[in-house]
């Protein structure tokens, strides 16, 4: 995909989930609910949307912004607070991380999908970390919102196409395209 049209829906993109963000939040307070107050997001590694323009707006807005950090081999990620001064540090596989605290539970995982099927099965890089992550997130309290992050031509039209057993599936994908199967709803 040619670098102008990767920034073009990255842009329609980062445009979809502030609005969607933005939108949950007020619903929540006029229901008298919780609103989310953190977004786990991810460092672009190679041809990844990149997000951290919007990242940049959501933490100077007062959200918690986290980024995962993989501290153990073979184990759920670690999600760490980042903000734009953040000093960032090489991490596994050479992804940029935030240095080691206090990690958090996000309100809302974005997760970065290299496939994705019409239901929200999501095709990932193969070390499944995002799947024991998120599967360890549902065990241990309320799930949070889950969102792919993943280009238009990710789509698996494949019929005979069957997720794994240990594969999550997500509350939703979004593409410069727009929501699969459709724009989450809040909890």
């Amino acid at each position: 995909m040619p670098a102008d049209e990767r920034r073009r829906g990255a842009l329609l993109m980062r445009g979809r989930l502030f609005t969607w963000l933005g939108v949950n939040r007020d619903a929540a307070v006029s229901e008298g609910r919780q609103a989310p107050r953190s977004v786990a997001a991810f460092w672009p590694m190679e041809d990844e949307p990149d997000l951290r323009p919007l990242l940049s707006q959501w933490a100077d807005a007062g959200i918690t912004v986290l980024l995962p950090v993989i501290e153990e081999t073979r184990a759920p990620l670690r999600f760490h607070p980042w903000t734009p001064n953040t000093p960032m540090r090489p991490g596994a596989y050479g992804i940029p991380v935030p240095p080691l605290g206090t990690p958090a539970r996000p309100d809302v995982v974005l997760v970065p999908t290299l496939g994705y099927t019409r239901q929200a099965d999501r095709l990932g890089y193969g070390g499944g970390y995002y799947d024991r992550t998120l599967a360890a997130l549902r065990e241990s309290g309320p799930s949070p919102v889950t969102i792919g992050i993943a280009w238009t031509e990710g789509r698996i039209d494949d019929p005979d196409y069957q997720a794994a057993p240990h594969d999550v599936r997500l509350d939703a994908i979004l593409t410069p395209a727009g929501w699969l199967p459709a724009a989450p709803a809040p909890r």
